[in-house]
């Protein structure tokens, strides 16, 4: 509820504060007094565009503020949480206005961004003036009407969350749908690719071998010469290395004794002619191995030409980029093969999540259309109430495709002359039918749907007498639950109020001011009198308007 809104330096406002009930707040004043001006400075903080006309002096910044308790607002302290900003059970909204035209918004001592502080004040506020067109019209609201009369927010949940896996499951099957078109249109030529690496049948580092092979091969003849000449110096000329190295050795082991360091020298020449042999042996077994062979020079050349040729073709240099490659063209075609499983798979899915969407969108329209023609009735006799006997309401609801909230597109249709043509309410309701309409419509939901502070502006246009009367009621009745601020012209209504302030134009230093004050009993006698009667009351209005205060 707003609790608290202060003013200053605004239009002709110098500085004012007013403390508001929680329940029933009346504000009445002479036409011209100043009652738009609180509406337009409240509008500021609730987010709407200001520009410096609004200055009383441009020397002097001007200030808004509004207080509001928040301990029940679930939905204001999600917004809070999620936009980093302090969440207490009391909430600060404050605009500042420059000489220069410059304005910030605040939420709780925090900067805010307009936008923000409009979202967070459609939470807190709902503002119906005159000529407006209302959220009345809108198919969202009249939908929430009927749900909140129905209560579908349990269904409306299960269904929202299935609806939503519904829309994912039909977008990642679309996708696989896609995909296996991009695939078919490929799948003959990534079939030809792979069948060519299937018939080439590589092996891994393949070519690599085969290239060092055919070097081997090419160069068998020079390098079985060089094997022989080598094994021949080592081990078989005049006067073979091995042998000699054996010679030395024995000659020296003599001498061993004689010196210390001797038989180390004795022992590495040993070593050297033993691993000399081994050499020796060695170079003799690969000079065996080596053998000139031009069938498989052939072979090789003939491989390695159909291996260059895939190694160009892919923009590739060793055959394993060509195994990866033959790799990633077998399990696009696998994928190929499976995807036609996932679709299926898929499919099915799909349509046991539509399937069960429409079964909850069922239950939440035949509640909605179950509820649809009580609340005509009751709006519809609501309305004669509050002076609108020739106005009639008709609810609307037509299947359409599954969206967000079901399976139904709801209208509110509206004939305000019993013409039997009924029109959507946005089109043909005027500012003050609105309104009313509002009222009545506001009024049955009100235990279903947690309503912020409601505020009506000259609400009671058109009006009087016992149509009058029936507003204040239902306005009565409706603040008993949650704050009601109310700017009227009718006793009526204003004998109804918790709380009763009056605007009223004062000079100051030789300039007109508005002002405001909560007034007391016998000043609300007097008031409620002066607008029955005019400005001096007579005895039978001032008791008349005791009456109207009594009950």
């Amino acid at each position: 509820m707003l609790k608290k809104l202060n003013i200053q330096n605004y239009a002709i406002i110098d500085e004012i504060e007013i403390n508001f009930s929680s329940q029933l707040n009346i504000i009445t004043g002479e036409t011209g007094a100043g009652k738009s001006i609180l509406m337009g400075a409240l509008s500021l903080i609730l987010g709407e565009r200001a520009d410096t006309s609004i200055l009383l002096r441009s020397d002097k910044k001007c200030f808004i503020e509004g207080v509001f308790t928040i301990d029940s607002k679930k939905e204001v302290k999600k917004f809070l949480e999620e936009n980093e900003l302090d969440a207490d059970d009391e909430l600060v909204l404050r605009r500042e206005i420059a000489a220069n035209g410059k304005s910030r918004a605040f939420i709780n001592d925090t900067p805010a961004t307009l936008q923000q502080l409009k979202q967070l004040a459609s939470l807190l506020v709902d503002l119906h003036q005159q000529f407006d067109s209302l959220e009345l019209g809108d198919s969202d609201f009249q939908r929430e009407v009927l749900d909140a009369l129905a209560n579908n927010q349990d269904n409306l949940q299960s269904y929202q969350t299935l609806y939503r896996k519904y829309l994912q499951s039909k977008k990642e099957l679309a996708f696989l749908q896609e995909k296996k078109a991009s695939f078919n249109k490929e799948l003959d030529y990534h079939q030809f690719l792979f069948d060519e690496f299937n018939e080439v049948n590589l092996q891994e580092d393949e070519l690599e071998h085969l290239d060092n092979e055919l070097k081997l091969l090419s160069n068998s003849e020079g390098i079985k010469t060089t094997l022989a000449k080598v094994y021949f110096d080592l081990n078989e000329s005049e006067r073979p290395v091995v042998q000699l190295l054996k010679q030395l050795t024995n000659q020296l082991h003599a001498y061993a004794s004689f010196h210390p360091d001797l038989q180390k020298t004795i022992d590495r020449l040993q070593s050297s002619q033993i691993e000399l042999q081994d050499i020796a042996d060695e170079i003799d077994h690969i000079n065996n191995s080596v053998h000139f062979d031009e069938k498989r020079i052939e072979f090789i050349n003939e491989r390695m030409s159909v291996g260059y040729k895939l190694l160009k073709k892919h923009g590739v240099k060793t055959t394993a980029e060509l195994l990866n490659i033959q790799k990633d063209l077998e399990q696009k075609l696998q994928a190929v093969l499976h995807i036609d499983d996932a679709i299926l798979s898929k499919e099915k899915e799909v349509v046991e999540l539509l399937q069960q969407s429409e079964k909850i969108a069922e239950k939440i329209s035949v509640a909605r259309n179950k509820q649809a023609k009580p609340l005509e009735q009751k709006i519809n006799e609501l309305l004669i109430q509050v002076g609108m006997p020739n106005a009639k309401i008709k609810t609307e609801i037509n299947s359409v495709v599954l969206h967000e909230f079901g399976k139904d597109a709801i209208e509110f249709l509206f004939d305000a002359n019993k013409s039997n043509r009924f029109e959507p309410i946005r089109k043909v309701a005027s500012g003050g039918e609105l309104s009313r309409l509002m009222l009545c419509i506001k009024s049955l939901v009100a235990q279903s749907i947690d309503l912020p502070t409601m505020i009506f502006d000259e609400i009671d246009t058109g009006i009087s007498g016992e149509a009058a009367k029936q507003v204040g009621i239902i306005m009565k009745n409706l603040s008993s639950k949650r704050q009601i601020i109310c700017i009227t012209h009718q006793p009526q209504i204003a004998g109804k109020a918790n709380a009763h302030f009056f605007v009223y134009k004062e000079i100051k230093n030789d300039a007109v001011k508005t002002n405001i004050r909560l007034l007391d009993k016998d000043e609300r006698i007097s008031t409620i009198a002066k607008m029955l009667s005019g400005e001096k009351p007579t005895a039978a209005a001032l008791e008349n308007a005791r009456e109207i205060i009594m009950n």
